[in-house]
């Protein structure tokens, strides 16, 4: 009993092991520009779509905007704009329209993609599993 045990502990090691390594942070990067309520663009990076989340769509020229796409464009705004944030990729780095993914947390640790859905401005979209 005490074998299994001790295999078990190991298999969870190493699966938490696999996982954390897979995560990589940037060093702090400026938020030039917001593009809409989940795209933002920094520097040394260029475009970046926060990875995990889906924030409604604002009108881009013919289109009319989503529901809230303005509130979640300016809820990011006030988040991030000329500030510093650290990206944390994981997974796939770029999307199909060749944005970097990842999650933005701010100098002091908030994680702008949680908060984004807490507020009700943004919801969970994970095509793989995520660890956060």
């Amino acid at each position: 009993m005490q074998i299994l045990i001790a295999v078990a502990l190991a298999a969870v090691d190493a699966i938490q092991a696999s996982s954390s390594a897979r995560v990589t942070r940037s060093e702090s990067v400026l938020v030039r520009a917001v593009i809409d309520g989940d795209t933002i663009d920094v520097s040394s990076f260029g475009r970046v779509r926060l990875l995990g989340i889906d924030a409604p769509e604002i009108s881009h020229g013919l289109d009319t905007s989503a529901p809230f796409g303005r509130e979640a464009h300016e809820r990011l705004t006030s988040l991030v704009l000329h500030r510093w944030v650290r990206l944390e990729q994981e997974g796939a780095a770029l999307d199909v329209y060749n944005r970097h993914l990842a999650y933005v947390l701010t100098e002091d640790g908030l994680c702008v993609n949680a908060v984004l859905v807490r507020d009700g401005l943004a919801r969970v979209s994970a095509r793989q599993p995520l660890t956060r």
